[in-house]
């Protein structure tokens, strides 16, 4: 997917790291006051006066956490800011500034990179993040993606994993799956393309799940949401491992227990119709897929009619005693112990 022929590429090496940061980071705008120095010094220089900062980062490894030979290298530049971002979101806080570092090897050309800072460049201005700095350096095992993510709140405002309480009211933004359904379409396209490189795959019918792999989108706007309705979670974490993964971290930090209602799980029909094809369970996708990046959160039981009925909000279950454990509540009403199957980057393929 890196090579075209029919035009003449830009090596690395002719510009040199300098010329390259220059390169790829001179157009990014400053949109915060609190951004005092960005790119450009020997470090940024960030004013947040009286408020809280928040710091995340996640790297993300060619070959581990993402394959070239489908995911397009600007959807790959937009995904990389949406995982940082989507970690500042489930402390209930703004997101501010990204830095950005990338290792690559030679097998890529400037114009590559540029595609990758394209998409990088979408996603701070979609949500608003000034890009504050970085770093580049070469690689031998293929493409590697480092973002630092900062954000900002008032100290009250800040939710942590650790505040439930028993008897709190369970909540997931969106709906689970779509990402690891998207992923299983493409690994299949794949497969058939190694097969015939001449075959075409037809991805319409599977638009939605597709792009809920390729192209995910943190969930800023429920952060601005639950302050309009004026709830006030009591915990959140943000649903990159799998749904029973989170809820298990959300359990052990606020030392509670809960049950989680299968039928109450939300799915769209393009998963339910997927896992289908595939012979998956749906539950099973949800509770254990991943990378969907919708948020996860508890309420008190007396916030519940502020958020009856709003379509990006659904309630999947409450919290319980800590000595009660951890159930999936079945279909037909059997009490399934939750376990952590979500995914783990270190198991073997």
């Amino acid at each position: 997917m890196l090579e075209d022929k029919n035009q003449e590429k830009t090596t690395l090496e002719s510009l040199g790291e300098f010329g390259l940061i220059d390169h790829l980071t001179k157009d990014f705008p400053i949109n915060h006051e609190s951004t005092i120095k960005g790119i450009g010094d020997d470090a940024a220089v960030l004013d947040f006066k009286d408020k809280k900062t928040i710091v995340t980062t996640d790297l993300l490894v060619e070959g581990v956490h993402f394959d070239l030979s489908y995911m397009p290298l600007k959807h790959l530049g937009y995904k990389a800011v949406m995982v940082n971002l989507s970690d500042i979101y489930a402390m209930n806080a703004k997101a501010t500034q990204i830095t950005v570092s990338i290792a690559v090897s030679n097998r890529f050309p400037l114009e590559a990179l540029e595609e990758l800072y394209e998409g990088i460049a979408l996603a701070a201005k979609v949500h608003k993040v000034d890009v504050v700095g970085g770093d580049t350096t070469s690689s031998r095992t293929g493409m590697l993606i480092s973002i630092t993510a900062l954000g900002e709140a008032v100290s009250e405002e800040i939710v942590y994993r650790s505040g439930a309480k028993p008897n709190d009211l369970l909540v997931v933004t969106g709906d689970l799956g779509g990402a690891y359904m998207g992923f299983q379409v493409l690994e299949r396209e794949k497969e058939v393309f190694k097969v015939n490189p001449n075959s075409q795959p037809d991805l319409e019918p599977y638009s939605y799940i597709v792009e809920r792999q390729l192209k995910p989108e943190a969930r800023q706007d429920i952060v601005a949401l639950l302050k309009s309705l004026d709830v006030h979670p009591t915990s959140m974490i943000d649903i990159s491992d799998g749904l029973s993964s989170e809820i298990l971290h959300l359990c052990k930090n606020s030392n509670v227990g809960c049950n989680l209602y299968e039928d109450k799980i939300p799915l769209d029909p393009t998963v339910i119709s997927s896992c289908e094809e595939f012979k998956l369970d749906s539950t099973l996708v949800a509770l254990s897929g991943g990378e969907d990046y919708e948020l996860l959160f508890t309420i008190d039981q007396k916030e519940f009619p502020k958020i009856k009925g709003n379509p990006n909000l659904t309630v999947v279950g409450h919290t319980t005693d800590m000595n009660e454990g951890a159930f999936l509540i079945s279909r037909n009403n059997s009490k399934i112990p939750l376990t952590a199957q979500g995914w783990n980057s270190f198991a073997k393929a």
